[in-house]
């Protein structure tokens, strides 16, 4: 296979030199092989939610761990009605100016397990809605990480489907749709930098700005009360992620490369945030080698499919390192109360994936897209950059309008007492452990 060869040498110059692994042409016609294996991503992709209900909930404080694996376990009951009745046409319906799909497939309406030859040619159209239907559940999980422990429940709901309805569906249409308008424009994700990662990241730290400051933080300690709990909530993201990446080349033959791509950042991650703290603070941590992990998984999210295993490499170092600097340094210094860092991970990390994606990407790796800045076409950082900076409107703009207007009706930030006592007794009327 034909490639170009990298004219800058050193180091860097090697691993992007690695060997590029080319995307196979897809067959028309049900393929069992790719339904088999798109099946089995679907479930992984929706596993990862109530797995980040675990992340986010060790992370946070023991009487609020129920109220945030219910902030991620009633999405998987939103998002199935909701999608189901209106947002699948949203979002892959066919265009409505570029900016949403129109009412075709209200309901389901003419989806069936007949593939849907412009997406999915060789998988049917019912399996293809979903795997996509399950990444909304996950993306709008994130968002629960930035308001944790002060929001109240109802209104946290009322939040989730009308954000799903104005912001991520219509923004998947725009990326991912045939005609979509950041899409036309030349703009690179593979697998959800903007749709995903920013569009939540960029939210949940609109919603926690207007939620103001949990009571008693900074100046009160807010350490995790169950790293147990993080532990085994990254496992399964991890795991979940390696779908996640792989599934969206839907077919099985082209998800190999997306996951090799994927896991490699992954370990990057992890070994660069613990080599960080090794020098910072003298320790290695296990919440900051499963930040690590994390924030190398979000980086290499849009890019996954289109850069070479080097590029992964270099793609998992260095978000993790602007992570690091965005949860660490500037959250300190700015005094925010992004609870348990969904900006800093997935807000700063999918803008740093978004861009490193228009530096890194290879025509070598995926002849659908087109070389980046590393390969002399340094053009491709524009489109990346446009997606960016519209992705942060849209959220923003939306989910500021979608809060003020649910204040008009009802009770958003939980009472002083409320917090004092816990959102999971005062919520939910449960506890996590018996001895609260």
């Amino acid at each position: 296979m034909t490639r170009k060869i990298c004219n800058v040498f050193g180091f860097t110059g090697i691993l992007l030199a690695l060997p590029a692994v080319a995307f196979a042409e897809a067959e028309s016609g049900i393929d069992s092989g790719d339904t088999g294996f798109m099946l089995v991503a679907m479930a992984f992709v929706l596993l990862m939610t109530p797995a980040l209900g675990f992340y986010y909930g060790g992370m946070g404080r023991a009487k609020n761990m129920l109220n945030v694996l219910m902030m991620c376990i009633v999405l998987l009951g939103i998002t199935s009605v909701q999608w189901a009745a209106f947002g699948y046409s949203t979002a892959f319906a066919p265009t409505v100016n570029g900016f949403f799909g129109g009412s075709d497939f209200w309901f389901m309406n003419g989806v069936t397990v007949e593939p849907y030859a412009d997406y999915a040619p060789t998988i049917p159209a019912e399996l293809f809605s979903m795997y996509q239907m399950v990444f909304v559940m996950i993306t709008s999980a994130i968002i629960g990480g930035a308001v944790a422990g002060r929001m109240k429940f109802p209104a946290f709901c009322l939040l989730m489907f009308f954000w799903m309805s104005l912001v991520y569906e219509p923004l998947c249409h725009m990326v991912w749709a045939k005609g979509g308008f950041i899409g036309e424009l030349g703009a690179l994700d593979f697998a959800g930098g903007t749709v995903v990662h920013i569009s939540s990241g960029v939210s949940g730290l609109v919603a926690a700005l207007i939620l103001g400051k949990r009571y008693g933080y900074p100046v009160m300690s807010f350490r995790p009360h169950n790293l147990p709990f993080v532990t085994l909530g990254f496992a399964f993201l991890w795991f979940g992620w390696i779908a996640f990446c792989g599934g969206c080349a839907l077919n099985a033959a082209d998800a190999v490369h997306p996951i090799m791509t994927t896991n490699t950042a992954a370990g990057m991650g992890m070994l660069t945030w613990m080599l960080i703290e090794k020098v910072r603070i003298g320790k290695m941590t296990i919440l900051g080698a499963c930040t690590g992990a994390i924030s190398g998984l979000v980086g290499i999210t849009p890019s996954c499919g289109f850069v070479t295993v080097g590029g992964a490499i270099l793609i998992g170092m260095i978000t993790t390192c602007v992570c690091y600097f965005g949860i660490v340094v500037l959250k300190t210094k700015l005094g925010y109360d992004d609870a348990l860092d969904a900006f800093g991970c997935h807000g700063i990390g999918g803008m740093c994936g978004a861009m490193l994606t228009g530096v890194f990407c290879s025509s070598a790796v995926n002849s659908a897209c087109p070389d980046g800045l590393f390969y002399g076409n340094p053009e491709q950082l524009l489109p990346q950059l446009a997606s960016v900076i519209i992705t942060i409107a849209l959220a923003a703009g939306f989910t500021f309008l979608i809060i003020k207007g649910i204040g008009l009706f009802m009770q958003v930030r939980a009472t002083e007492e409320e917090e004092k006592a816990g959102m999971d007794y005062c919520e939910h009327d449960e506890t996590s452990y018996s001895s609260l």
